[in-house]
């Protein structure tokens, strides 16, 4: 390795005038990172060669990996190599990871009308989905990237016999839960049901509301309802004529001839006309109103 000596400085200030053992003159550019390197700051030298042969600042490049770009995307959007850029792609990548692996372990919110009880975690619910489809969780490829709202996007992507895809939740770091936000993400949890399934059920749900229709039509509202019910389940009760038991001696004698007591002919009138009166037709369960020999001599009148 040859040795160089510092000679000076161009006139305009930009170069460094170097010279060889054997006389040779250099010129070295005095650059950011130059100065960088002659103030001890190592950990900037990487910054400013990336700032000097990238077309995206370092923020930038996280950013974009943050958003869910390969590194490979990125270094070609910034028109360098990947390798150049992978001091800042890594942190962001191992960021990306542990979201992941944190929402998995966060609960599953239930859409709305959802009757289930307890509360699934993500990782077991998927986990026995693959399961009932002989597809171990290690399968699923898990990813995490940040949306332009500032809300983390769980992707897995899986492959069973029964079904392929992209699942997408949502995930709320605060509240430790994810939200499915595509049918592969409702299937992979298992909330999901088959179009035979669905289509069986919808057909109950048809027939369950005819039904109710058609009682509906039939049955009338209101008290108009009730005395229908009353009136089919009672019976209308019209006995034959019984006839009372008489007096073994008479209210008044007979023998003698005189004005009959005025209260006494009410009395055995009121007797007689019972004798042909033809019990009142009513319904069980409603109150009937004493007749006139029942209030007078007491008795059912049955």
């Amino acid at each position: 390795m040859a040795h160089l000596d510092l000679a000076g400085v161009s006139a305009d200030g930009r170069r460094l005038l170097l010279v060889g053992q054997q006389g040779e003159e250099f010129t070295l550019a005095i650059t950011p990172a130059l100065r960088a390197a002659l103030r001890g700051e190592t950990t900037r030298i990487g910054q400013l060669e990336i700032q000097m042969t990238s077309t995206l600042r370092p923020r930038e490049i996280q950013t974009r990996i943050r958003a869910g770009e390969t590194p490979e995307a990125v270094a070609t959007a910034a028109q360098t190599t990947v390798e150049a850029i992978m001091p800042y792609v890594g942190p962001v990548l191992a960021e990306r990871e542990h979201i992941a692996q944190r929402a998995q372990k966060s609960s599953v919110r239930r859409p709305v009308g959802d009757s289930g009880s307890g509360a699934r975690v993500l990782g077991d619910a998927v986990a026995t989905q693959l399961a009932d489809n002989q597809t171990k969780l290690e399968t699923v490829a898990w990813d995490a990237f940040r949306r332009d709202d500032g809300r983390w996007e769980l992707t897995g992507t899986f492959e069973t016999a029964a079904r392929s895809g992209t699942a997408r939740f949502t995930f709320d770091a605060p509240g430790n839960y994810v939200v499915a936000d595509n049918d592969d993400a409702r299937w992979l949890v298992g909330g999901l049901v088959a179009p035979s399934e669905q289509q069986h059920r919808d057909d109950l749900q048809q027939v369950r509301e005819r039904r109710l229709a058609a009682v509906s039509d039939e049955l009338p509202l209101g008290d108009d309802a009730l005395d229908l019910v009353t009136d089919e389940e009672s019976e209308v009760l019209v006995e034959e004529p019984t006839t009372r038991p008489s007096y073994d001696e008479p209210l008044r004698d007979t023998s003698v001839h005189a004005d009959p007591d005025p209260e006494v002919s009410a009395a055995e009138a009121a007797a007689e006309a019972s004798k042909h009166r033809r019990p009142v037709a009513k319904k069980r369960g409603r109150a009937s109103v004493p007749s006139w020999d029942e209030i007078m001599f007491g008795g059912s009148g049955e």
